[in-house]
């Protein structure tokens, strides 16, 4: 079990913008997933990992991907009252769920740095 955190990297959100936003995806996604899916992840410490996309075309498809293959997915869209403007898409929470699913999805990104 773990839970996967999309940042797209082209927007270079601030760390602190950053965390926000991957902190709103890791819940959303979470309250997405059916509750023993969420029970199991808690039982195994809550995994998750932080990876990063190139653009906003890139995280709607891998959101898509997501959702096709049955995985709680929520796209992040920020509020606008700091970095970007309101509605810009910044994450997308995929699971928790297995991780060979999950890794059928996100398996080619590479961490955030």
């Amino acid at each position: 079990m773990k839970q996967v955190i999309v940042v797209n990297e082209a927007l270079a959100l601030p760390p602190g913008k950053m965390a926000a936003q991957v902190a709103h995806a890791a819940v959303g996604a979470l309250l997405n997933a059916p509750a023993e899916k969420q029970s199991a992840w808690f039982r195994v410490g809550m995994p998750k990992v932080v990876l990063r996309c190139g653009s906003e075309e890139e995280l709607f498809e891998l959101a898509r991907q997501a959702e096709e293959a049955g995985l709680p997915a929520m796209v992040i869209r920020d509020a606008g009252r700091t970095v970007v403007a309101a509605g810009t898409p910044t994450c997308v929470g995929i699971g928790p769920d297995e991780i060979a699913r999950i890794d059928a999805v996100t398996g080619a990104l590479k961490l955030m740095r």
